[in-house]
C-alpha cells in the first residue's frame, strides 16, 4: 500500500497527458477523469491509473487533484452541480489548477473550496507538450506556504522550473504576465517582419540578423520556425487559447486602472483572426493573417529569399 498521497488529474489532453504520465511513473496512486480523446486515457489507465466518471468521485477519493483545462468556465463546469468537486470535496483536499484562468474567477473558486475545508494552489505552466512529456515544465504556484510545501513533491514530478510566486491567485496572474509579454512578442514578430517584406528585407534577412543579436530568445527562434522553415508544429498553441489569454490580462489590467496600449493592441491582433475564423491556428501562423492584411503572401515572400 502506497503511503503517498493519492492524486487526481482532469485534462489529459496535449499538457496534461505528460504531466500525468509522470506522476504516475513516480509511483503516485492516480485517477482520471476520461474524455471523448481516448487515446491519452487508455495510455494512462494502461500505465495504472484509474478512471472515474465524475469530479465528484475524484474529489470524493483523491488528496490532491489536478485541473489542466482551456478556461474558466470549464474550470468553474468541474467544480459546479452535484457531480462536480465541490460537492465531492472534503477536508485537507487541495486542487491544484495548472490552467491559464481569469485571477478573478479562481479566487472565488478558492473561497468555496475554503468553504469545504480544502484549499486551492495556481500553478499554471509554461513551456510545451513536449516538456510535459519530459517532465521539466516551468511552473508559478500561487499558494500559502503550508500548501506549497505539500504539493511540491507532486510538482516535482512534472516541472523542473518551479517558482512560489505568492498566495493562491499569484500563479495566474503572473501566468497572464507571461503570456502577455509572449503574445505581444508575436505580435511585434509578425508585425515587423511582414513590414520587413514590404520594403524588401526577407523574412531570413530578419531570422539571421535578429537571431544572432542580443535581441534573440527562445520565443524568437520558435516563431521563425514557422515563420522562414515553415515548420507548422513550432509551437502548437491556438490562436484562441492566445486570444483568450490576452483577453484575461487586460481584464486583470482593468481591474487594477492600469494603462496597457500594448496588451490592447496585441488583443485586437488575436482577436481579428479569431474572428475571421482561423482562431485553430497556431500562434506563428498569425505572421501570415497580418501579412494578408498588408497585401503580402508570407509564404511567397520566403520562397523568394531562399
Amino acid at each position: 500500500m502506497s503511503d503517498k498521497p493519492v492524486i487526481g488529474f482532469i485534462g489529459v489532453g496535449l499538457m496534461g497527458h505528460g504531466m500525468a504520465k509522470n506522476i504516475v511513473e513516480k509511483g503516485y496512486p492516480l485517477v482520471i477523469k476520461g474524455n471523448r480523446n481516448r487515446q491519452p486515457v487508455d495510455d494512462l489507465v494502461g500505465r495504472g491509473a484509474t478512471e472515474v466518471a465524475t469530479p465528484r468521485e475524484m474529489a470524493e477519493q483523491c488528496d490532491i487533484i489536478h485541473l489542466c483545462l482551456s478556461n474558466s468556465p470549464q474550470i468553474e463546469a468541474v467544480y459546479a452541480g452535484e457531480d462536480g468537486l465541490l460537492a465531492g470535496a472534503r477536508p485537507g483536499l487541495i486542487v491544484i489548477d495548472t490552467s491559464t484562468a481569469d485571477p478573478t474567477s479562481t479566487m472565488r473558486l478558492a473561497e468555496a473550496l475554503a468553504e469545504k475545508g480544502g484549499s486551492l494552489v495556481d500553478a499554471p505552466l509554461g513551456r510545451t507538450p513536449k516538456e510535459a512529456e519530459a517532465g521539466t515544465l516551468d511552473a508559478m504556484v500561487g499558494a500559502s506556504p503550508e500548501d506549497f510545501a505539500k504539493v511540491l513533491p507532486v510538482i516535482e514530478c512534472w516541472a523542473g522550473n518551479i517558482n512560489h510566486v505568492g498566495e493562491t491567485g499569484a500563479g495566474h496572474k503572473m501566468k497572464l504576465l507571461m503570456n502577455l509579454i509572449a503574445m505581444s512578442y508575436a505580435a511585434l514578430y509578425a508585425e515587423a517582419t511582414v513590414l520587413g517584406a514590404k520594403v524588401g528585407i526577407s523574412p531570413q534577412t530578419v531570422q539571421k540578423v535578429i537571431g544572432s543579436s542580443r535581441l534573440s530568445n527562445g520565443f524568437f527562434d520558435t516563431f521563425m520556425n514557422y515563420t522562414v522553415d515553415r515548420n507548422k508544429d513550432a509551437h502548437k498553441f491556438s490562436i484562441a487559447n492566445a486570444a483568450k489569454d490576452v483577453r484575461y490580462a487586460n481584464a486583470m489590467a482593468a481591474d487594477a486602472g492600469a494603462l496597457t496600449l500594448i496588451a490592447s493592441a496585441t488583443r485586437q491582433y488575436f482577436s481579428h483572426v479569431e474572428a475571421i475564423g482561423h482562431g485553430e491556428d497556431y500562434v506563428p501562423w498569425i505572421g501570415d493573417h497580418i501579412g494578408r492584411l498588408n497585401g503580402i503572401d508570407m509564404e511567397a515572400e520566403v520562397a523568394k529569399g531562399n
